[in-house]
């Protein structure tokens, strides 16, 4: 890979958005809202769809990555097209010396992932991943509460309960390409828990198809719960669901030796109202990430310029991607052999897996997601 490409200071850095779909709206929109940006190009297969996100957020539309690429003014590239060609837009793109910010997963093959960090060496240091949970202000709040490594305000770290649940499933010929659960909608959650709690050493993991026929018919979960151990002896149980009638419901608590760190569901008023009939009767949750964690979105593309133009190590980073991933290779592995699994074992297994179809494969060509 190429020397890294120097950001210019005292201008705008130029940004092109891979996909056009869900993610790709969100990241434009976010990009168009940054002083600190100027989005340029919005790229997709689907060219009315480039040029409607296109519009909407004062960029021009591309039909390929190789338009973007030629154009000298782009400086970074967010890759929020479908996951199997994640790899193959981060090597394209990071061998232009330019930064990338991917969302998740890297791969649904941890293989396929160490075969590009492998090629991709050193330059695997230009990568940020899209783990926007990070940089809600909430959580992030609860993080710095809970100290490093020192003890914060609740002393030592003992456990940890994360809920997401997703206001209703995604179509059927979405989860027949998303991998399962844990690589999909659990990755979160593991690069949240890695987050609070540090390295992890075990996973087991239960689930079941209680209602999505169509998880049922791929052979997928729609309700799931993976307890996960950290090196240090943190327990961390994660509570994943499809569906919630209430809203998007995103909760995390941390329970300390000396008290309890809580971040509760966000609503879409902060007014209270007390009758006789009720008390403490509040406005429903928000209704998904589009409107929950937008403050998250900005908030991680400025973290992203700021890295890229100051020279800074992005976190969360490629090994971030890589270590979430590994996680849920270990929950779904515990999930069908009905025992805990230990990280080791995943990552032994992927060093001695054989190259990915990845490695031989030709170009893919860019598609939109479905569902996010």
């Amino acid at each position: 890979m190429g020397e890294a490409r120097a950001v210019e200071q005292g201008r705008p850095l130029g940004l092109a958005v891979l996909g056009a779909g869900r993610i790709g709206q969100v990241h434009a929109a976010a990009a168009a809202a940054l002083p600190d940006i100027e989005l340029r190009w919005v790229q997709d297969a689907v060219p009315a769809a480039a040029e409607r996100v296109a519009a909407a957020n004062g960029a021009r539309a591309a039909g390929t990555l190789e338009e973007v690429l030629a154009d000298d003014g782009v400086d970074a590239v967010v890759v929020g097209t479908p996951t199997p060609t994640h790899l193959e837009f981060i090597e394209r793109v990071v061998e232009t010396g330019r930064r990338v910010l991917c969302e998740k997963p890297l791969h649904l093959d941890l293989a396929a992932v160490d075969a590009a960090a492998r090629r991709l060496g050193p330059a695997a240091a230009r990568v940020m991943v899209g783990f926007n949970r990070r940089f809600d202000p909430d959580f992030a709040e609860l993080r710095r509460r809970m100290g490093g490594a020192e003890a914060g305000e609740i002393g030592r770290i003992e456990q940890v309960v994360i809920t997401s649940r997703d206001p209703a499933p995604p179509p059927q010929e979405y989860l027949a390409v998303s991998g399962s659960i844990f690589r999909d909608m659990t990755i979160h959650d593991f690069d949240m828990a890695r987050n609070l709690v540090g390295e992890i050493a075990s996973v087991s993991a239960s689930g079941g198809a209680l209602f999505d026929v169509g998880a049922r018919a791929v052979g997928d979960l729609d309700t799931a719960m993976t307890t996960l151990t950290s090196a240090s002896g943190v327990q961390v149980l994660i509570v994943n669901s499809r569906h919630s009638a209430s809203g998007y419901d995103q909760r995390i608590e941390v329970f300390g030796q000396d008290g309890t760190l809580r971040v509760e569901n966000h609503r879409t008023s902060r007014v209270r109202l007390d009758t006789a009939a009720g008390t403490d009767q509040g406005a429903v949750w928000e209704e998904f990430f589009l409107t929950r964690y937008e403050a998250a979105y900005r908030a991680e593309l400025q973290s992203f310029v700021t890295a890229a133009r100051e020279g800074l190590p992005f976190s969360p980073g490629f090994d971030d991607g890589r270590q979430a991933l590994a996680l849920a290779v270990a929950a779904q592995r515990s999930l069908e052999e009905g025992r805990v699994v230990t990280v080791n074992e995943v990552d032994t297994a992927a060093e001695v897996d054989a190259p990915s179809e990845l490695d031989a494969a030709g170009p893919t060509p860019l598609t939109r997601e479905a569902h996010v």
